[in-house]
């Protein structure tokens, strides 16, 4: 019973293995072979006088053993050699010299050699499955893939393929607005692969610029086709995006061709990522017409550039500036991201108002120091720069509480009614 537990729990094995995905058949019967040649060197010292035949389409096997006849008296290796008596028993005809070959039945090596097979073979084809998915992946990082939802964890979504190969989509990389159910297909970009103790994780992002590129890439041939390119991507995924593009055809109008007639192109993209507002702008390489565009739709007056450091001092009129920085400070930091430069914003002042300005330094008694050096660290040291700076950007790069802020807004008011 044992022994045919064992035959069946062999063949069972091999069958397995004829099933693999994403190993070619060359190498497969490769790797199934030196398995088999591996358990006969070990139990016999050489497996060069076997044959090894591998059918992966039947998921089967043969090994024959091929042993010179000689005489009774010389027959010293019964792994290489076969007696005279011994050959004619199989057929009478046999000479001293010739060849017998004749079929191993493997199972009949034991128990042993069999699980030895099993966790030879077990181990090398699941080391050929692991490369084969790494460099299957590797090759397609950057692109886009739709995968069906198998499982969903709290910190990430277990995907599969087409081949049924396990892809992962961390919570860090979904989209806020992002609801699956199992079953669910959810397209992705392929961000990265890694390959920790050969064990290869696919890690998928929709979060990533490259995955707006990619649907722009789908959505308008003209890009596709290289007429225009996407020059720069700036993403608050999952609530806005600004994406810079610059047009090799003077007659395509850049912007017009990526949003599309009534917007019919632009809005496949937008319900893809959640409702993300996307503002797709003309590139240009004059920064300060750059800055201009990118802090659109507020209209500016005037700007003072610092290329040393980087950094760009805009200026509007009052009524731009809520517009220029946006809901949450997100249309002035998209601008930052897409143009590379630190954007300062303040309203224009008038010129009388100059002359009746006063120093932070005089104002010592009623607001810390420490406040006061962080707010001229940001480049504003008199009281009415203080007032025309927006309340977020005092905020955010002076580093400031709220609280605070507003403390320091509600003296310097006072000063000036």
């Amino acid at each position: 019973m044992a022994k045919k537990e064992e035959t069946v729990s062999l063949i069972d094995t091999f069958s397995e293995f004829k099933e693999l995905k994403n190993i070619d058949r060359t190498t497969m019967v490769g790797v199934l072979e030196e398995s088999f040649r591996s358990v006969i060197a070990k139990m016999f010292g050489s497996d060069e006088n076997y044959d090894v035949i591998v059918n992966p389409d039947k998921g089967d096997f043969e090994i024959w053993r091929n042993r010179e006849v000689v005489a009774d008296e010389d027959f010293n290796n019964p792994n290489k050699q076969i007696s005279l008596t011994e050959a004619r028993k199989i057929d009478a005809s046999y000479e001293i010299g010739e060849e017998v070959t004749d079929e191993v039945i493997f199972e009949k090596f034991g128990r042993r050699a069999i699980l030895n097979l099993r966790q030879t073979l077990a181990s090398k084809i699941l080391e050929l499955e692991k490369d084969s998915l790494y460099n299957k992946y590797i090759e397609q990082v950057g692109k886009v893939v739709s995968a069906e939802v198998y499982q969903i964890w709290k910190k990430e979504i277990l995907m599969l393929d087409d081949e049924g190969n396990e892809l992962l989509l961390p919570k860090t990389e979904q989209i806020p607005g992002d609801f699956y159910r199992k079953g669910e297909t959810a397209r992705a970009v392929v961000a990265r692969v890694d390959n920790r103790n050969n064990n290869p994780k696919i890690i998928l992002s929709r979060t990533s610029p490259v995955f707006l590129q990619r649907l722009f890439e789908q959505e308008v041939p003209e890009i596709n086709d290289g007429i225009i390119t996407i020059k720069k991507i700036a993403r608050i995924p999952g609530e806005r995006a600004k994406i810079a593009v610059e047009s090799y055809d003077e007659r395509i109008d850049p912007v017009g061709a990526c949003v599309g007639v009534k917007g019919s192109r632009i809005h496949g993209i937008v319900r893809e990522l959640r409702n993300e507002n996307i503002d797709v702008i003309n590139y240009t390489s004059n920064i300060q017409l750059f800055i201009q565009r990118a802090l659109s739709p507020a209209k500016i007056s005037s700007i003072i550039m610092h290329e040393d450091e980087k950094r760009a001092e805009v200026y509007l009129k009052p009524e731009e500036v809520s517009l220029a920085i946006g809901k949450g400070g997100m249309n002035i930091k998209l601008a930052s991201m897409l143009t590379e430069y630190t954007i300062d914003v303040y309203r224009e002042l008038d010129e009388n108002a100059v002359e009746d300005d006063i120093y932070l330094d005089e104002f010592k008694d009623e607001i810390d120091e420490w406040v006061i050096n962080a707010i001229k660290g940001i480049g504003i040291d008199t009281a009415k720069g203080v007032l025309n700076a927006p309340r977020e950007m005092l905020i955010e790069k002076a580093d400031l509480e709220e609280n605070t802020v507003d403390d320091v807004l509600r003296i310097l008011k006072a000063e000036f009614e």
